[in-house]
């Protein structure tokens, strides 16, 4: 549909992978040898600069990889939210898998066969398939990094600078994807294009108390109920930081909008007005 194309266009060209001539640009052409979407393959890029490329391939390959939690069977939601608490990272769902991906490599480290590892998996209600695909899929954007001859950082998972640097390469491909809870229960509301959105029940922040207030989310998906998939929380000083002052520019008046724009204000007072910027 045309409405798609442009759409399309529009994305590549907030990520600056489009010319001004509507041609592919260096860094677009750097994008595209990544079989991922653009987002991704951008917060891959970003992560050259902000020094935490092992992490973000780990992140790439686990959202790409079909989803490693399971379906639980009737009577053990309780046992599996369980067990599945012990991978979950405040920083969010992001970390979480990094968290359970690690967690997997380390038990095939220590198991002497297959079986163990399917085992683990069974005890931990993660899917073994899933998690040795993305394994498959690891390895394969390591092959291309150094095919194209791009840094691979040290592992640093963990530290408080490895997490605002993951946060930050994320924020630079996912900037579209930002959501922020409206009245403080978990109705989320996305800043493009005004959907509002709950949760979905595999996120680590399910049901907990205190719910962040601004997330970036991997994916929308519609349904009986909206949801939102793979979230982590981020700060509106990062966000004005890193999203593209011509892309907020064109966001929808909201009320998110003008809480980022004080922002931007109280960042830097003194500076032109939004009529002045644009």
């Amino acid at each position: 549909a045309p409405e798609s194309l442009m759409q399309a266009l529009e994305d590549l060209d907030y990520l600056a992978a489009l010319d001004n001539h509507g041609n592919l640009s260096e860094f677009g052409i750097i994008m595209s040898e990544f079989p991922l979407d653009p987002q991704m393959s951008k917060s891959i890029l970003a992560s050259c600069e902000f020094e935490c490329v092992d992490e973000m391939l780990t992140i790439a390959a686990m959202v790409t990889a079909p989803n490693c939690f399971l379906h639980t069977p009737p009577g053990t939601e309780e046992i599996a939210q369980t067990c599945w608490r012990k991978f979950s990272h405040p920083a969010g769902d992001h970390f979480t898998l990094i968290n359970i991906f690690n967690g997997f490599r380390e038990a095939s480290a220590n198991s002497s066969g297959q079986c163990n590892n399917e085992n683990w998996c069974r005890d931990y209600f993660l899917s073994c398939s899933a998690l040795r695909m993305a394994e498959i899929i690891r390895a394969e954007l390591v092959e291309i990094m150094k095919r194209i001859e791009l840094p691979i950082s040290e592992p640093a998972f963990g530290s408080e600078e490895n997490i605002l640097s993951i946060k930050k390469s994320l924020l630079s491909g996912y900037f579209m994807h930002i959501a922020r809870d409206v009245d403080g229960s978990g109705n989320y509301l996305m800043l493009t294009h005004k959907q509002v959105a709950q949760l979905h029940p595999f996120s680590s922040y399910y049901n907990i108390k205190k719910l962040p207030e601004w997330v970036l989310f991997h994916e929308f998906s519609i349904s009986e109920d909206n949801f939102i998939r793979i979230i982590s929380e981020i700060s509106p000083d990062l966000i004005v930081e890193l999203v593209p002052q011509y892309y907020f520019s064109n966001l929808p008046p909201s009320e998110s909008k003008d809480l980022l724009q004080e922002e931007i204000n109280h960042l830097s007072p003194g500076s032109a007005t939004e009529e002045e910027q644009q």
